[in-house]
This record gives C-alpha cells, structure tokens and sequence, in this order.
C-alpha cells in the first residue's frame, strides 16, 4: 500500500507541476491580451495613415490627369500652328515662284 501512496504522491506531485506551468502559461497569455487592445490601436493609426496617403496618391493622380489634358490640348494648338505655317510656307512659295515667272516675261 505503501507503494501506491508513493506512487500517487509522486502523480499528484507531476500534477501539481503542470498545474504551475498552466499558470505561468495563463499569466502569460493575459500579458498579451493586455497588449492586443494597444496592438490594434496602433493598426487602426497605421491603417488611418494609409488611407490618408491613399487621398494624397489620388489627389496626386487628379491634377497629372488635368496636367495630361493641358498638354494634349497645348499638343493641338501646335499642331494647328504647324499646319498654318505649311499653308503659308505654300502660299510665300507660289509668291515668289509666280514672282520668278513675271520676271521673265
């Protein structure tokens, strides 16, 4: 019989031990919970963070779109220049061509 209370005390003495790791554990375990609430504080700033360089990026966006409308349009007035001095690089050459053949007459 004496061998079977050793053995229990020697049982009751491991459960004893795993019961103070579990507490340690649990102790643990209520540090980080304690920390979670300030962990998702600090995402909540980073994700508001984001979002505001989001706005930014897309403010950003907006006025090179209406940089990009301006130049096409600058692009259009000088096309339009370029063909107008075509027209009357024509006109100054039938000028000084039909001025040539007058000469000559």
């Amino acid at each position: 019989m004496a061998r079977v209370d050793d053995r229990i005390a020697c049982v009751d003495n491991k459960v004893a031990s795993v019961d103070d790791k579990v507490t340690i554990l649990d102790d643990k375990v209520a540090r980080v919970d304690d920390k979670v609430p300030s962990i998702d504080d600090e995402v909540a700033s980073v994700d508001d963070k984001v979002a505001s360089v989001n706005d930014k990026v897309a403010s950003v966006n907006d006025k090179v779109a209406s940089i990009d409308n301006k130049v096409k349009g600058i692009d259009a007035r000088v096309t339009s220049v370029d063909d107008r001095v075509v027209v009357v690089d024509d006109k100054v050459a039938k000028v000084v061509h039909d001025g040539k053949e007058a000469k000559q007459v």
